[in-house]
């Protein structure tokens, strides 16, 4: 009769695996224009998406020539505080960078 437990908590882990999702990411795209600094778009990316130098320096120049790019792949919550962070940071500075939301 012990032997039936064990099934029965398989069985109902199972079940909820497959009800349980994960939710979705989003990546946050960062657009270029005429008027943000290369230089401020770089510190961007390092001071709110973390980027290293290179890989701050080697994105900003993927999106001068493509006119947008992947900052980073996020839970919704951390995407928009990000591109709030970003468009804020922009402001202060006079700058009108542009950070949107995609679903992954």
């Amino acid at each position: 009769m012990s032997g039936d437990v064990p099934d029965r908590q398989e069985e109902y882990f199972s079940e909820i695996d497959k009800e349980t999702t994960e939710p979705p990411d989003y990546k946050v795209l960062l657009h270029n224009d005429d008027f943000t600094t290369k230089a401020f778009v770089v510190e961007i990316l390092v001071v709110v998406f973390n980027k290293s130098l290179e890989e701050a320096n080697h994105l900003m120049w993927y999106v001068h020539k493509n006119n947008s790019g992947v900052c980073g792949i996020y839970p919704l919550e951390v995407a928009e505080t990000k591109i709030e962070q970003g468009t804020a940071l922009a402001r202060e500075n006079g700058f009108p960078l542009k950070l949107t939301l995609e679903k992954e």
